[in-house]
């Protein structure tokens, strides 16, 4: 889908203008001693707090004043159908067991996509006050140590490499087994950081991050930095993954083929 120059100013103006409405909504409530969780599933804790739905609520507010031509898929609330062709797709604490502890690695996750997968994405840690934005042409960091061009890191061996995921499990058995085979290739193994694992990626610090059984809206934001930066984001056989699923997040095509090849075992 093309969009014209005006048009793409205004999904990008619009899109940090959910990022800085999301910000003050969670900071409102992280690390209060007093905050409670619900969970969504009666077999594991998989927590939902009031600041999720409040972030998420006011992103959509935002959306409904300035841009309700657009669909929007959320985690919290049902999806909204749109006559634009494009779709504002939200995570508004991706990390909530992190935000629930207190650790500043959970982010809020802001894409724009139409029907070929994300053209935009911000990944923002509004603790720390960083912001990942990739698409458009723009791949860039601005945080506390000010504006910085995002490239993701130049190949070298897995031997040498540093790989993220969330949940040391991974997923089911044959994913967690299918993982350590990359684990132990590689040269570090870290656990852990949510979103913030895949914008590492993108700002050349970390060279891989393999999951299971993500979601769209937990992917598409990091998609577009990471592709922007310069990576690769496929499923675990190396086709598209905005969808969600089996997620395989790369520095480069040549850490991307390693990787692959022992997923695919």
């Amino acid at each position: 889908m093309h969009l014209g120059e005006t048009e793409i100013r205004d999904v990008v103006t619009v899109a940090h203008a959910l990022a800085d409405a999301a910000r003050v909504e969670t900071l409102r409530h992280f690390r209060s001693r007093d905050l409670g969780a619900e969970t969504k599933e009666s077999n594991r804790f998989d927590p939902v707090t009031v600041a999720d739905r409040a972030s998420e609520a006011r992103m959509r507010a935002i959306l409904a004043e300035r841009r309700p031509q657009d669909a929007i898929l959320g985690e919290e609330f049902e999806p909204k159908s749109g006559t634009s062709g494009l779709t504002w797709v939200l995570d508004p604490i991706d990390g909530t067991r992190s935000f629930l502890s207190g650790t500043p690695t959970w982010g809020v996750l802001i894409a724009v996509s139409d029907a070929g997968g994300p053209v935009f994405g911000i990944v923002d840690q509004p603790y720390i006050g960083e912001r990942f934005t990739g698409g458009f042409g723009i791949a860039e960091v601005s945080g506390p140590l000010g504006t910085a061009p995002l490239r993701t890191r130049a190949p070298r061996p897995l031997s040498q490499a540093i790989l993220f995921t969330t949940f040391p499990e991974v997923g089911t058995a044959e994913e967690g087994a299918a993982f350590r085979r990359v684990a132990a290739r590689a040269r570090l193994t870290r656990y852990g950081t949510d979103c913030y694992a895949y914008a590492l990626v993108a700002a050349g610090q970390i060279d891989l991050v393999i999951e299971a059984g993500l979601q769209a809206y937990d992917v598409q934001a990091p998609i577009a930095v990471i592709e922007a930066a310069g990576g690769i984001v496929t499923d675990w056989q190396g086709r598209p993954v905005h969808q969600g699923g089996r997620v395989l997040a790369a520095a480069n095509a040549a850490v991307h083929a390693e990787a692959l090849a022992l997923l695919q075992g």
